[in-house]
């Protein structure tokens, strides 16, 4: 919930993350990845799941350093108490799926399909992403920080507790979205869409006169 403190400023609540820390790991060094199966406490190394149809998938408490998924089908998969490090996918296919308590550092991203997901506890570090795609996604104690994206698609999602830090991103859309907590102070952006859905947004000054000119072509308001 955003207050108003005793000094004007807004007090946000920020995203509740736990540290990720899975327990004992066993190292696969050719992994068999399969649609479907679950997989407990593995360590995964420069792997390749490219290609390979992974829908409904589960990973639990696994580590992925460098590894590709490229056009790989992780529909539905799932994603918990992981650490994923340089996942590399140009086309990245996960729609419906699920992370909890996930942190991803430098990923490499182009097309990323991960409409519907649901999102808890999932912090993303560095990295760059081309089109990424959330619409109607559930998010909640998201963070990502010093993360360059060229489009970030929101519509529809219903976003809690979630920080852009220190972020360049080129579009956001909040088209039909609900927010609350939103801050995306620190952050540069180019343009955002959707400037009917942003209550629940925290920007600073800087930002809002950034913002003044869709505002007022949004409402109609002539600056002359």
């Amino acid at each position: 919930m955003v207050r108003p403190t005793p000094t004007g400023k807004a007090r946000v609540t920020a995203p509740r993350l736990a540290p990720v820390r899975p327990g004992e790991l066993r190292d696969d060094l050719a992994p068999d990845f399969r649609r479907g199966v679950r997989y407990d406490g593995v360590r995964y190394s420069r792997a390749s799941g490219d290609g390979l149809d992974l829908a409904g998938t589960v990973f639990a408490e696994c580590e992925f350093a460098g590894v590709s998924f490229n056009e790989t089908q992780l529909r539905g998969a799932t994603f918990r108490d992981c650490l994923l490090a340089e996942v590399y996918a140009p086309v990245l296919t996960a729609a419906r799926s699920s992370l909890r308590d996930v942190e991803i550092g430098n990923p490499r991203w182009g097309s990323a399909e991960l409409y519907e997901s649901g999102w808890q506890s999932v912090r993303i570090d560095g990295g760059k992403l081309d089109y990424v795609n959330l619409r109607g996604s559930k998010l909640t104690d998201v963070q990502i920080s010093d993360c360059i994206i060229n489009e970030l698609d929101l519509g529809s999602c219903i976003a809690t507790r979630v920080a852009l830090k220190n972020c360049t991103i080129g579009t956001l859309d909040f088209s039909g979205a609900r927010l609350k907590d939103f801050d995306l102070r620190s952050t540069d952006f180019r343009t955002i869409s959707g400037l009917g859905s942003l209550a629940g947004l925290v920007i600073d000054d800087y930002q809002l006169s950034l913002l003044a000119p869709l505002l007022a072509a949004h409402l109609g308001v002539v600056v002359a």
